[in-house]
């Protein structure tokens, strides 16, 4: 016999949309064990693979027992898995038939310009979807809270690994243009730790990381905080490591085309913070 014991009993609260069951997970995340928290994380940074992928696989993935997945849809209600795996198809029904022509198109034409006009059609489409996405999804008071955080720092220190990088490279760029103290954290020489030891509450941080997170980056972030420095965090999950020590946070989830995901969505961000700080900076 099933255990339903962690099932939901109002079935009125069970999601019934992708955004529907985002919001459950974010309520529910500190109440849930911690394999079906791990499990929670997993499903929020990677829709397609639940939408597409079965349940062997996905368990796989994740790390758990087929099983756990599961207990992880009874927790929230569903029936079974395959009822809560809807969800994860539903959310991709209008843009996965664009998606599978552009790649048959990649794969079927032998013309090289053709090819390369094809993959810059796809990331460009990416990058709207991103920014169209994150736009709808943006609050603009979390934005001013932010600029409220980093506004009055007195150095801004910029966090960011890997593919990260690049966004707070650019933040670094632009802050020091618009006259705002920021050190880029992501030095050569390997003295980061001590580089962020200067930091006080008087000051304000960035962290910029993705999934599967920077190790780096969760560890700097985590310093920083500790300190008492405020600290924002862009991310891409509700269930993201940086979270816990973060005062103010973003969610951007960027589209990804053939496994690449361009970073517009995050730079235009980074470009609104970075001017929002100068402005209300000279306002004060």
């Amino acid at each position: 016999m099933t255990d339903t014991s962690e099932r939901s009993d109002d079935t009125d609260e069970i999601p019934r949309n992708f955004d529907a069951l985002r919001q459950a997970l974010i309520e529910r995340k500190r109440k849930l064990p911690k394999r079906l928290a791990q499990v929670a994380a997993f499903t929020m940074a990677n829709p397609d693979e639940i939408a597409f992928g079965t349940a062997a696989s996905i368990a796989q993935r994740a790390a758990v027992q087929p099983s756990t997945l599961v207990r992880f849809a009874q927790a929230l209600g569903y029936q079974g898995f395959s009822e809560l795996q809807s969800i994860f198809r539903e959310r991709l029904r209008d843009r996965v038939p664009t998606y599978e022509e552009r790649l048959r198109a990649v794969r079927d034409h032998s013309d090289a310009a053709l090819k390369v006009g094809i993959l810059f059609e796809g990331f460009a489409n990416a990058a709207e979807h991103s920014i169209r996405h994150l736009r709808n999804s943006l609050r603009p008071e979390t934005l001013d809270d932010a600029v409220s955080l980093l506004a009055p720092a007195e150095t801004v220190y910029l966090i960011g690994q890997r593919r990260s990088f690049p966004v707070t490279a650019y933040l670094n760029y632009v802050l020091g243009k618009l006259g705002v103290k920021n050190v880029l954290i992501g030095s050569a020489t390997g003295n980061d730790p001590e580089t962020l030891a200067f930091a006080t509450p008087r000051d304000a941080a960035i962290a910029v990381s993705f999934t599967p997170y920077a190790s780096a980056t969760v560890s700097f972030a985590q310093r920083i905080a500790d300190g008492g420095t405020p600290l924002v965090v862009i991310t891409d999950s509700p269930f993201s490591p940086l979270l816990p020590p973060a005062t103010a946070w973003f969610e951007v989830v960027e589209e990804d085309f053939e496994g690449f995901r361009p970073m517009a969505a995050t730079l235009a961000l980074s470009m609104a913070l970075a001017v929002g700080i100068a402005e209300r900076r000279r306002a004060s």
